[in-house]
């Protein structure tokens, strides 16, 4: 099958990044990322229609061929046929990512998302810009029970050797995955976590003999406060680590930080980027790809499926945020209206009127319409969220004082 010069020059982008496939592998890859774009589904029918009508080929001949990059090799036609192994790709993505980054640090997030009752995926994403990035995922059968925390060992196992040591990673997680072997992973890693908890559990700071409830540290908004020391009582749960405790004013809920990091050099406003990754989940589904419109059933092609899914998230990211980082200042609003502007280095969330998303697409768009070289883009990270120190207000417990004065 003779294929369109974009298809072969995509191709070759692929296969630098991910050598370890085979050249019918890398060649299928290509059409599934670039159809996707095009398409914008990761639905079969729609990506394979939409490349028929552009290549000028049979609809059937291509559905059957994007069909088979999700089989296993059992199901697949023909003689020496190979199956896509997802997990070689996890640590090829995130060195494509590096390649792309200009700094040296960087934000991953663990998280899972459902599909229905068909599917839950635990995912490790890069967070950027407003979106997420997924380098490494697991799926599994829904409403099935099986434990979590083989999948997450594994994957960050897979994902470290990546990453060079003098960058400086951090870990994020909410409330429902915090677990003490996932902090005690991260930091043996190397890296550092940045893992939210329940405001239900005990600290004991550094020169206390006893513990305080969580909630006495802030006990209303406008309260913060940070320091070392011992989180939990029991035995089995008990962890040597800091704490970063801030109480937003207009917030149900204040935040509880559990990380490695010292408390003089890490900021609990860093734990704001987490929230990329549902924007990321967004784009996965109706924002972007559309896959709850897919009709697999099987976890492994729906695991096959979400590598397409990676790395056109990952292409159009790049494009995307390479041109919205050429974009004056003054037209990216800050989302903290009601604060005075804050200096470039120290703004990190804004209130973007188009996603990086959205920009990539334009511009690989119009590359094609242009029939001009695909756009590559490249990774320029906004620095790490800073808010001003919150001033105490009000009444504060006794406790606290004693605890803020230490």
């Amino acid at each position: 099958m003779s294929c369109h010069p974009r298809i072969t020059e995509w191709a070759t982008t692929l296969q630098t990044h991910l050598p370890h496939l085979s050249k019918p592998q890398i060649m299928v890859l290509a059409l599934w990322s670039l159809g996707m774009v095009l398409a914008r589904s990761c639905a079969l029918t729609a990506v394979s229609t939409c490349l028929a009508s552009w290549l000028n080929h049979k609809e059937n001949t291509l559905r059957q061929r994007l069909r088979e990059f999700c089989y296993d090799v059992s199901a697949k036609r023909g003689q020496h046929r190979q199956a896509v192994i997802v997990e070689s790709c996890f640590a090829p993505l995130l060195a494509w990512v590096l390649s792309l980054w200009q700094g040296n640090q960087l934000a991953l997030v663990l998280d899972a998302t459902t599909l229905g009752t068909r599917f839950t995926v635990l995912v490790i994403s890069v967070v950027y810009r407003g979106c997420a990035i997924p380098i490494a995922w697991t799926v599994l059968t829904a409403n099935v029970e099986k434990a979590w925390r083989p999948e997450w060992l594994r994957m960050l196992r897979q994902l470290h050797r990546s990453v060079p040591v003098t960058w400086t990673v951090i870990v994020l997680a909410d409330r429902g995955l915090y677990a003490r072997w996932l902090f005690q992973r991260i930091t043996r890693l190397g890296w550092h976590p940045f893992l939210r908890i329940n405001n239900g559990g005990t600290f004991r700071p550094t020169g206390h003999r006893q513990g305080v409830p969580l909630k006495t540290l802030v006990p209303q908004p406008g309260n913060q406060w940070s320091g070392t020391g011992v989180a939990f009582k029991t035995r089995s749960r008990r962890l040597s680590c800091t704490l970063l405790a801030r109480w937003e004013p207009g917030y149900q809920d204040p935040w509880f930080i559990l990380t490695d990091l010292s408390p003089t050099i890490s900021e609990v406003c860093w734990y704001g980027v987490r929230a990329w990754i549902e924007q990321g989940f967004k784009r996965t589904k109706r924002g972007g790809w559309q896959w709850q419109y897919t009709r697999m059933t099987h976890p492994d092609r729906a695991a096959r499926l979400w590598l397409a899914i990676a790395v056109a998230t990952l292409w159009r990211v790049s494009v995307g945020g390479e041109a919205e980082d050429t974009l004056p200042l003054s037209t990216l609003p800050d989302l903290a209206t009601h604060l005075p502007p804050p200096p470039r280095s120290r703004r990190a969330t804004h209130l973007r009127l188009v996603s990086v998303f959205r920009r990539g697409w334009n511009r690989i768009l119009a590359a094609l319409l242009n029939q001009t070289p695909l756009p590559h883009g490249r990774l320029v990270p906004e620095p790490w969220p800073t808010r001003p120190a919150l001033h105490q207000k009000g009444t504060v417990p006794p406790v606290v004082q004693l605890l803020q004065a230490a």
